[in-house]
C-alpha cells in the first residue's frame, strides 16, 4: 500500500522539520511506504536507506484486510489488544511476539554495531517501533500497549553505554505535522547542545 496525500504531507514535515540535524545513515523498512516516507529526507540529503528486511510491517495473519471492528465479530478478538494477543501466543497464520523479537533484534543490533556515535534515522512501521522499543528497554512487547506511535511521528532515544541506564527515550511519538509552536525542534537543539 502506498502513502496517501495526508501520509506524504508527513514524510515532507518530517524531512523538514530533521533540517540541517546531523542524519549519518538512514535504514528502512522495505515495504513501499516506508520508503516513500523517507523518500524527502533521503533526496535532500542525497542519501540512499540500508534496507532491512526484518524492519518491514507486523504481520496480521487473518485479520489482515479487516477493520478493527469487524477483527471483533469474525475472531471474537478487540484488535485494540493486539499486543497481547501477539504476546500470548499470535494472531492466526501472522507475527507472534517471539517472531517478532527474533526477526528485528538482529537489525537493531546490526544498526548498532555499525553506527558508535552517529546519529541514524530508522524509517519503519509503529508495530516494529514498539519491538524496537520492547528490545532496546527490555519490557514485555504487550507493555508497548502503553506507548502511542502515531503515522508520521518520530521517536528518538539515545544511546549511553556507558551509564546503567543507557537507553533514554528523548523524545516519542512526536508528529511534525502538527508541530504547530515548535516544541519538537527545540527538544532536538537540546539534544544537539549537550
Amino acid at each position: 500500500m502506498e502513502l496517501s496525500a495526508l501520509g506524504h504531507e508527513h514524510a515532507q514535515a518530517l524531512a523538514d522539520w530533521l533540517g540541517e540535524s546531523r542524519v549519518d545513515a538512514v535504514y528502512a523498512s522495505p515495504m513501499i511506504r516506508a520508503r516513500q516516507t523517507a523518500a524527502p529526507l533521503l533526496q535532500e540529503r542525497g542519501m540512499n536507506p540500508v534496507i532491512l528486511d526484518n524492519l518491514r510491517e507486523v504481520d496480521f495473519g487473518d485479520w489482515t484486510g479487516f477493520r478493527w471492528d469487524q477483527i471483533q465479530e469474525k475472531f471474537g478478538i478487540a484488535a485494540y489488544d493486539w499486543l497481547d494477543v501477539l504476546e500470548n501466543g499470535g494472531i492466526p497464520n501472522g507475527d507472534t511476539a517471539d517472531a517478532l523479537r527474533q526477526r528485528v533484534r538482529p537489525c537493531v543490533q546490526a544498526i548498532l554495531d555499525d553506527n558508535a556515535h552517529r546519529t541514524v534515522a530508522v524509517v519503519c512501521h509503529g508495530g516494529i517501533v514498539r519491538v524496537i522499543l520492547s528490545l532496546l528497554l527490555e519490557v514485555p512487547l504487550a507493555h508497548m500497549a502503553h506507548f502511542n506511535v502515531d503515522y508520521g511521528s518520530v521517536t528518538m532515544l539515545e544511546l549511553q553505554p556507558h551509564k546503567k541506564h543507557a537507553i533514554e527515550i528523548e523524545l516519542l511519538n512526536f508528529c511534525p505535522l502538527t508541530d504547530r509552536k515548535g516544541a519538537g525542534r527545540e527538544a532536538v537543539e537540546r539534544l544537539i547542545q549537550r
